[in-house]
């Protein structure tokens, strides 16, 4: 796995180099000029610890969630104190974690965030069943959001079990969403669990847009080192042959796939924090993606606070990009989506994308990966299996080890990939 992952690196960004995160940070962020910011904010709060959840999370406290928001206020206003005036962005969207916990306080989040920044595009939540009441989608409306995502993960009880998720009520889930109306309701899921059959997933697919959801999203159960849930995944020509089945079941319904993992009815926004050019991300572990730099916020509370009441950022890495590195960056996500528009990526980085990967674009199409959809480049059923295959490679090689060195360091020197 090393010298692949090695080999694909050198060959992609044209050099021998690993990519270096180390602990110096800008304490201002240029961010000002970019067209086509979006916004994240991180809430780690849970009810319950899920054991396949690889994101930073702790259980809930009233007194320590009270004291991380005022900190995460005052972070809003460190990074954006020297703006000029309100800038344009695209979309928010509050991850975590459960941040409908959290729902009185949202309020006063948006409200700090929207006195620096117009945001455009809407607002997005994510949601436990759980937190699924006429009450809270009442107040996530009331100030502003747009779009909700809840995380079933299944409708099937022997599934919930093997993840270790408490068992929820779904009539009085689907009562909620339709009593208050959100312009996106997504759902999530998992799949490729062991013994997981295609009638189970489909059966997920079909109560979810019957009941509300104009949405969903499949997620493959990744095991990360650090988060060892004991579940067993299904074997990867079983994991092929079912995204296939899923594949071809969605696109007989008509909803569209907006993402390798999504699904959306026609004409629904997506629900999407990832497939975004740029990004500030606040709250702890959150992340911030601008023109040349990549940063990760540190993981923990404490040292996130604290850091911030003296006055500095709280980044934990930081990584400077070369051009290349942040072309490879941009194509990765981008192909999230299924699909590449030449003209996109000449308007982000004012050159040819042929020019500059038309070798590696050749391939992708000799080998059926990639199909041209006029003058974009798509990918085919088997482009979107071999894209999970290598997310779920590199998400092993690359961020199981970050995610892993940064729940134990706060502040690590550097990190080497």
């Amino acid at each position: 796995m090393g010298f692949f992952t090695t080999a694909t690196r050198s060959w992609l960004t044209r050099s021998t180099q690993p990519f270096t995160f180390t602990c110096n940070f800008d304490q201002a962020l240029d961010y000002q000029s970019i067209h086509s910011l979006g916004l994240y904010v991180h809430i780690p709060f849970c009810k319950q610890i899920c054991s396949f959840c690889p994101y930073c999370k702790q259980l809930y406290n009233c007194e320590t969630a009270g004291y991380y928001v005022d900190a995460l206020l005052r972070e809003v206003h460190l990074v954006c104190a020297k703006q000029s005036g309100p800038k344009d962005v695209t979309s928010l969207y509050f991850g975590g974690g459960s941040p409908a916990l959290l729902a009185d306080d949202l309020g006063r989040i948006i409200s700090t965030l929207q006195a620096y920044f117009n945001i455009t595009d809407g607002i997005g939540v994510e949601l436990n069943p759980e937190n699924v009441t006429v009450q809270t989608l009442q107040k996530l409306k009331t100030v502003g959001v747009t779009r909700i995502s809840i995380g079933v993960q299944s409708f099937n009880e022997q599934t919930l079990q093997k993840l270790g998720r408490r068992h929820f009520h779904c009539a009085d889930v689907f009562q909620a969403i339709q009593s208050v109306s959100f312009d996106t309701v997504a759902m999530d899921f998992i799949f490729a669990l062991e013994g997981q059959s295609f009638a189970s997933v489909k059966l997920d697919i079909d109560t979810a847009f019957a009941n509300g959801a104009n949405h969903i999203a499949l997620y493959p159960l990744i095991d990360f080192a650090f988060a060892p849930s004991g579940i067993k995944q299904m074997a990867k020509l079983q994991m092929k042959a079912l995204l296939s089945e899923i594949t071809a079941y969605c696109a007989s319904r008509g909803y569209i796939r907006d993402s390798i993992w999504t699904f959306g009815k026609p004409g629904v926004a997506k629900y999407s924090s990832m497939t975004r050019d740029h990004f500030l991300g606040f709250g702890c572990s959150a992340t911030t993606l601008l023109t040349g730099q990549f940063k990760i916020n540190t993981f923990s509370l404490k040292a996130y606070a604290d850091r911030i009441n003296s006055g500095r950022l709280p980044t934990a890495l930081t990584i400077h990009f070369t051009r290349r590195q942040r072309m490879l960056y941009w194509l990765f996500w981008r192909f999230y989506t299924t699909l590449v528009q030449p003209q996109d990526f000449e308007n982000a980085f004012g050159v040819s994308l042929g020019n500059l990967f038309g070798v590696e674009l050749w391939l992708g199409r000799l080998f059926g990966l990639l199909k041209m959809e006029g003058s974009a480049y798509r990918l085919t059923s088997r482009g979107v299996y071999y894209y999970h295959y290598l997310e779920g490679f590199y998400t092993l090689s690359y961020i199981d080890r970050m995610w892993n060195i940064m729940r134990q360091q706060p502040f690590p020197a550097e990190l080497t990939l």
